[in-house]
């Protein structure tokens, strides 16, 4: 409890979390872990990394959190009964402090006689803000175990497949001044019919994609949800905005993803005579979960023992961590975090009894996974 509600005290919007990972170093490093600071290609703010391992051969299991926050107004952190709240609490402040204590558990245990437990926590993970990309450095840098425990607020369900997501953004563009709609060019392309159509054809595309599903991730989509132009009801605009995004199914190619979503819309711009800019932030690739896999095995018996119940599979609904250790390093992972709520809002909460639990659950998991 101590831990979470210091690291929630300290504000760590989406490129900003500089702060709260030096605090968690500091607090790591007065227990005595040796603490690693891997930039992940990010220096602004280092990510934090803890090994403790046996001293003999064996497999390590990785126990990795995002301590940066989505981009809302600083909650302070309270302790009201079972709960802590506050900024963070929830997504996932609270999970990484319980995956930090499965860290002591096992180390003050003196269990471990193989392998080791890799620890790590980062910045850059909420999108638009953050695009993943400090992870996937430090996953490229060697910073990743043969399997990875994501103590994220999903725990209803061992997630097994999941889609890739990119969020896209489309400006159309004509190329005259603003104007009086009386005085408007005839020669020049209306940005609202060129939006219009834009529209229009991501409906088609959409019914396309919609054949091509899964069943556990579902359906691949192409999804719009802003649309705006034009300053004052009788002015000729200049621009037409559409956001959105699109998901796509586990073992598809991002890049060919991208790749034609791009050529639809440059379709759209020779029709219509108008130039459209293209955003395309990369949020995660698509996610897949081998469930005969011996860490799978191991992580429903152990939750099995520490809850008296079964877990089922099940969809992956938003894209986490886990998709980015799959796709770059084909890593198992399992995405399994403390009963909390209140994910990207002001009123974040999580349990401190079910900290404890799943800090229980991931000690058990790492010592059967890694001595075998």
């Amino acid at each position: 409890m101590r831990d979470t509600l210091a690291l929630c005290s300290i504000y760590s919007r989406t490129c900003e979390a500089k702060g709260v990972l030096d605090r968690l170093a500091e607090l790591l490093a007065v227990e005595g872990f040796s603490v690693e600071r891997p930039d992940g290609g990010y220096p602004a703010a280092p990510a934090v990394a803890v090994r403790l391992s046996s001293g003999k051969p064996g497999p390590t299991i990785q126990f990795n959190g995002h301590l940066d926050t989505v981009h809302l107004p600083f909650v302070p952190p309270q302790h009201e009964g079972d709960r802590i709240t506050g900024s963070g609490s929830c997504d996932m402040k609270g999970g990484t402090v319980a995956a930090i204590e499965a860290l002591r558990v096992v180390r003050e245990s003196g269990a471990l006689t193989k392998g080791s437990i890799l620890f790590t926590a980062h910045d850059l993970h909420e999108a638009p803000w953050g695009d993943g990309t400090q992870l996937e450095g430090l996953i490229r840098q060697g910073y990743c175990g043969d399997a990875v425990l994501i103590p994220e607020y999903l725990n209803g369900c061992i997630p097994t497949a999941g889609r890739g997501l990119a969020i896209w953004k489309l400006t159309i563009r004509r190329p005259g001044a603003p104007v009086h709609e009386v005085l408007r060019p005839q020669s020049e392309p209306s940005v609202i019919d060129a939006g219009a159509e834009m529209i229009a054809r991501l409906r088609q595309y959409g019914t396309h994609l919609a054949s091509k599903t899964d069943p556990v991730a579902g359906p691949e989509t192409v999804f719009v949800g802003q649309a705006h132009s034009g300053v004052i009801y009788n002015q000729f605009p200049q621009e037409f905005v559409l956001e959105g995004t699109r998901r796509w199914l586990p073992g598809e190619s991002r890049y060919l993803v991208e790749e034609e979503f791009r050529r639809l819309v440059q379709q759209v711009a020779d029709r219509t005579r108008t130039t459209i800019d293209i955003r395309w932030q990369l949020v995660r690739d698509g996610f897949r979960l081998d469930t005969n896999h011996r860490f799978v095995k191991i992580f429903e018996e152990n939750y099995t023992a520490t809850s008296g119940k079964t877990l089922p599979y099940g969809p992956k609904a938003f894209c986490d961590d886990c998709n980015a250790f799959w796709s770059l390093a084909d890593i198992p992972g399992i995405t399994h975090g403390p009963n909390s709520g209140g994910a990207h809002t002001m009123e974040e909460w999580v349990s401190i009894d079910d900290m404890a639990r799943v800090a229980q659950l991931y000690a058990a998991t790492a010592l059967q996974f890694c001595n075998g």
